[in-house]
């Protein structure tokens, strides 16, 4: 356990309710703003795709054949550096979350994982870290590097819709825009302490460390979770 004599400063019930009712002012405040741009985002237009060919656990499949009969994709684009051991932490920390994804089935939707790595490497890894998700691969094809997430450079969150075989990329994000996808920054945020990283706005005293160190890294997963 983290050792600190940082600690908030303690006050009266109504003291406490009144700083927690200004501060749920602005929770509800920025609830507001996301469910309009939530709205925004169901207002954007979209791009037709090529016709890719992936690569999943049966071999080839079109981008089409991945919504598996669904109107609507969640593509994490998983980054991948080939020939490592491990591959990024911070992908393989975000993606271990996802373990129950048949509520999707509702919305007539689904996410998946798509690497740029190798069929064979990429299901060993999925099996080594014990992610739960279905992973595809475009190693034989540009659509990594056509959707944000170039070989060996990064990640990226893609969503896309499908109307017959023809389908069309809705919307993008990379970077911190995945964390709104995450449900472990939520829970931490949450924390008297927070995140406990070092570019962060917190109290004078309270423990910080140098960012991603707190992280769960590819070999902890792996130890979790999968047969690694």
């Amino acid at each position: 356990m983290t050792e600190t004599t940082a600690l908030p400063p303690i006050v009266d019930e109504a003291s406490w309710r009144t700083a927690l009712d200004e501060l749920r002012a602005r929770e509800k405040a920025a609830t507001r703003e996301l469910d309009d741009i939530a709205a925004q985002r169901r207002r954007l237009p979209m791009v037709e795709m090529p016709k890719y060919t992936l690569v999943g656990a049966d071999g080839p499949v079109t981008l089409a054949e991945i919504f598996d009969g669904r109107r609507q994709l969640i593509v994490y684009n998983h980054m991948w550096f080939d020939d490592a051991e491990w591959q990024c932490g911070g992908c393989t920390g975000f993606t271990s979350q996802f373990t129950r994804l048949e509520f999707l089935n509702g919305y007539d939707a689904r996410f998946v994982i798509v690497t740029n790595g190798p069929i064979d490497e990429a299901l060993a890894y999925k099996a080594k870290v014990g992610n739960r998700m279905d992973w595809y691969s475009s190693s034989e094809s540009s659509f990594g590097a056509d959707v944000g997430a170039p070989p060996g450079q990064g990640f990226a969150v893609n969503v896309f819709l499908r109307d017959g075989d023809t389908v069309y990329r809705t919307w993008h994000t990379d970077g911190r825009g995945t964390e709104q996808l995450s449900h472990s920054f939520a829970l931490i945020d949450l924390l008297p302490w927070g995140r406990q990283e070092e570019w962060q706005d917190s109290p004078q005293g309270w423990p910080q460390s140098p960012t991603y160190s707190r992280w769960l890294d590819s070999p902890e997963i792996a130890k979790a979770y999968g047969t690694g």
